[in-house]
């Protein structure tokens, strides 16, 4: 077969595989981060909170009572270096012994809370108080509660967008620099064959890289896809098609690789940090969500998250794959209207 896109999308492949570096940032590197985050917030017992009880009359009562807690980390100290040990974190709660006994804390650290809700209940129960209603714990750990499960569909997006971008936009201007687009435009290929090979290209990328991210969270983590595996790869096209047509986009008009990697920058680095790759979106302000939402990245990794963990189905995903759709074509058609071969 002739076809000019076809030779275009194997000569992307062969340009592509023969670079070993674009190779390690594709399967590699997801792969590493992967595996250090999952360490580093693998499933473990809770850490104990760290308190410290000043120095003064009535310090050793309230030791022997704290130490009774296995949750609790008590230490003794002279009231400055109590409040040093405060100021630096090293300790999340400064006891005080009374009358009356005082807490001192910052409020605004979760585990400051903690910390203080435990130590007021050791002490208090040391004191003689008796809970009114008898209750017992009942653990559970559900598949998809922890950090790694929603970590993955993050970095799989993360990864589909860095491909999109670092591999269309940068490559196109880097032969732009090079003058092989000069070369191009005297072979019988229209304008629409060249940019389409480099979507096509994502494709036969994708059908590579999904299996090996998704087999890799499987067999280290034990992490699946409780929804339909159909849906979970028409998902990763969709993103993955608009974030090559956001890279054709942004490499239309530049003239050099230190434009290009700029604007790839300033495109990716409100996504890095709005999507909820590390960390939930919904910690945003609510007038922030809607052009959060908005964005292709949080549409992918919202709707991975939910057929990967929670099983969702074409209409919940709806919306977000409407998202997607709509970059890529609003991006593959600007593209294709303001490109230039210099």
């Amino acid at each position: 077969m002739n076809s000019p896109l076809l030779h275009l999308t194997m000569s992307r492949f062969r340009g592509f595989y023969r670079e070993p570096s674009a190779v390690f940032w594709t399967f590699g590197f997801p792969i590493l981060l992967s595996i250090a985050l999952g360490l580093a917030f693998r499933n473990r017992p809770p850490e104990p909170a760290y308190v410290a009880v000043e120095r003064t009359s009535g310090a050793d009562a309230l030791l022997a009572s704290l130490q009774k807690d296995q949750n609790i980390h008590v230490t003794v100290l002279d009231p400055d270096e109590a409040h040093q040990a405060l100021r630096t974190g090293k300790v999340a709660l400064v006891v005080v012994p009374g009358p009356p006994r005082t807490y001192r804390y910052d409020p605004m650290r979760p585990e400051s809370r903690l910390a203080r809700a435990l130590a007021d209940d050791a002490m208090q129960r040391a004191d003689g108080r008796r809970d009114a209603t008898v209750t017992s714990d009942s653990p559970v750990t559900e598949p998809g509660s922890r950090y790694i499960d929603f970590l993955i569909p993050g970095l799989i997006g993360m990864n589909l967008m860095s491909g999109g971008m670092w591999g269309v936009g940068y490559v196109i201007v880097e032969m732009r620099t090079r003058k092989l687009m000069k070369r191009l435009m005297a072979t019988p290929m229209r304008r629409t064959h060249f940019l389409s090979s480099f979507l096509l290209m994502r494709g036969i990328v994708l059908a590579v890289e999904l299996p090996i991210l998704l087999a890799f969270a499987w067999f280290v983590f034990k992490i699946g896809v409780h929804g339909s595996f159909a849906l979970l790869v028409l998902l990763s096209v969709l993103g993955s098609l608009a974030f090559a047509g956001l890279g054709l986009l942004v490499a239309s008009r530049a003239t050099n690789t230190q434009t290009v990697g700029g604007l790839m920058n300033l495109v990716m680095m409100p996504m890095f940090v709005f999507s909820g790759v590390f960390f939930s979106s919904a910690h945003f302000p609510d007038v922030m969500q809607p052009f959060i939402r908005a964005l292709p990245l949080t549409a992918l990794n919202d709707s991975m998250r939910a057929v990967m963990i929670d099983g969702a189905g074409l209409r919940q995903v709806a919306m977000p794959a409407a998202i997607m759709t709509a970059w890529g074509l609003v991006c593959f058609g600007a593209a294709l209207r303001i490109f230039r071969w210099r």
